[in-house]
């Protein structure tokens, strides 16, 4: 008997329809899989023999072909083995064949017939959805991540032989429900950390609330102990919310990856990832011979921490280049090419010197002449350019550490960042722009015009401090965010004398 069923092989962030057809005939006992298959689908023969015999059912001893379509896209990963396992049923008439080709299935066999999870169950639930399908059977673990998608019945089971009851008519599945908003709304705000906890380093935080309200890179430059880590891990707590399509975009990246818990439906704050400084190109921005996300996209409509970034690779760091400026990251391979998002904020920290000490105000530098500015130079200057904001830490005072004064807290500085964000969603309606920070030069000239103060504040600047050219488009967009934080609609001296105050590392006599 000939028997289509319908599985599906996630390419990016994106799923894709793959028809299994089963044809089992009388003749010579052989097993045949065509259509691509890798290594892990061609073992699924011996999961889902094991799986049937411990359950007191049949492996039908005859000519089985099984055909994965379309042929010439590779298969990889266990997922299939349900899928495989429902149709062999069905050809060898052990469960009835009429409703099996109504449902995508998708679910790796243990050798008792479980079920593991498995990865991409978001974007497997949409096309589901796309295609006009009953519903969706898999693994009880990736059931609530799938059932947030509207318009399709999700059926989350636990073992083969709830499938076989269910397609017997014996015992019907229990369809797993989501309040999508309900489950959107309820850990929106949820954080083990606050801006609160950080005692003193006011001025930084104030750099921190621009950097929010804008979208813009920051590099917190200070010696050890100086609280960079602290105030970064803190960020997240001040950006405005994650919007649903952005919570949405973010959960099918997560759920790629097979990164969401089994309680977890909904990735509903904004990322936070914090990579090593060992880390390679391809873990860093997504790849590798079957191409997964990297950091940057699990980092997508969040944050993205580089400690000690000169520790980092040159050659890391360089392939980040693109990426911060497109926002979305291509990794072409000979038979494919995918496309992950990455917008991401980029928040790096470093040390001033080796040592860590230089323009330390109780410690002297001990690092050799030109020692300094070799070290600054391990980031390259197209890199420092993509970086809006580079801000000076110096330790708090310990009588600072020791006052009981309570700072702000998130909540407060969110309330703020969330105004000047609207205030953008606003100024840039119509546009492929959602924050200041990602402005082209167009633009700019447009929403960031100066009067002749302030032309010629900035030119007085420029030469004085001197300040670098490409320092200049950078200065405008982050004036552009102080005067939103103001509530402003033109850009005022005050507003460019503070953004000035930001480029630390283009003033040419910084490294000494």
């Amino acid at each position: 008997m000939l028997v289509k069923i319908f599985g599906s092989a996630v390419y990016g962030v994106d799923a894709n329809l793959i028809t299994v057809e089963i044809n089992i005939t009388l003749g010579a006992v052989n097993f045949f899989m065509v259509g691509l298959p890798d290594n892990a689908v061609k073992e699924s023969q011996q999961r889902i023999q094991s799986a049937l015999k411990t359950n007191g059912l049949k492996w039908p001893g005859k000519h089985i072909v099984i055909n994965m379509a379309p042929a010439d896209v590779r298969k990889e990963g266990s997922a299939y083995d349900l899928t495989l396992a429902v149709g062999i049923l069905a050809g060898s008439e052990q469960i009835p064949h009429q409703e099996v080709g109504n449902y995508m299935i998708m679910g790796e066999l243990a050798l008792d017939g479980g079920l593991r999870p498995i990865k991409g169950a978001l974007p497997i639930a949409i096309l589901a959805r796309e295609q006009g399908m009953k519903g969706f059977i898999l693994p009880s673990a990736n059931a609530r991540e799938a059932a947030i998608v509207d318009g399709i019945e999700v059926y989350g089971v636990d073992n083969i032989m709830q499938v076989i009851s269910f397609f017997k008519g014996e015992k019907p599945l229990e369809p797993t429900v989501v309040n999508t908003r309900e489950e959107f709304f309820k850990h929106l705000y949820e954080s083990d950390v606050d801006f609160s906890d950080v005692k003193g380093q006011e001025n930084i935080k104030r750099a921190m609330e621009i950097a929010a309200a804008g979208g813009h890179n920051i590099l917190l430059i200070g010696p050890p102990g100086a609280g960079k880590t602290m105030l970064a891990k803190r960020l997240p707590t001040v950006l405005p919310p994650l919007s649903l399509r952005e919570a949405l975009e973010t959960t099918k990246i997560h759920s790629v990856v097979g990164n969401l818990s089994r309680d977890s439906a909904l990735v509903t704050q904004r990322p936070f990832r914090s990579p090593h400084h060992t880390i390679s190109d391809v873990a860093l921005v997504g790849g590798g011979q079957i191409p997964q996300p990297g950091e940057i996209s699990l980092a997508h409509n969040g944050v993205l921490f580089l400690d000690e970034l000169p520790e980092f690779s040159r050659g890391v760091l360089e392939v980040m280049r693109q990426p911060l400026e497109d926002r979305n990251v291509t990794i072409s391979r000979a038979r494919m090419s995918v496309e992950y998002p990455c917008s991401f904020m980029l928040v790096a920290s470093m040390n001033p010197c080796p040592c860590g000490y230089y323009n330390h105000p109780d410690k002297d530098c001990v690092c050799a002449p030109g020692v300094v500015q070799k070290y600054l130079n391990k980031i390259s200057g197209p890199l420092l350019d993509r970086i809006d904001m580079h801000v000076e830490v110096t330790p708090v005072p310990i009588n600072e550490l020791a006052e009981d004064h309570t700072s702000e807290k998130s909540e407060e500085v969110r309330k703020r960042v969330i105004s000047a964000r609207e205030a953008q969603t606003v100024r840039f309606k119509g546009l492929e722009i959602h924050c200041n920070a990602q402005m082209g030069s167009k633009t700019l000239r447009e929403v960031c015009a100066l009067d002749d103060a302030g032309r010629a504040m900035l030119k007085k600047a420029t030469d004085r401090l001197g300040l670098s050219a490409r320092a200049f488009d950078r200065i405008l967009k982050v004036s552009r965010t102080i005067a939103d934080l103001d509530g402003s609609d033109r850009i005022l001296p005050n507003h460019l004398a503070e953004a000035i105050q930001y480029r630390s590392l283009d003033r040419a006599n910084w490294a000494g």
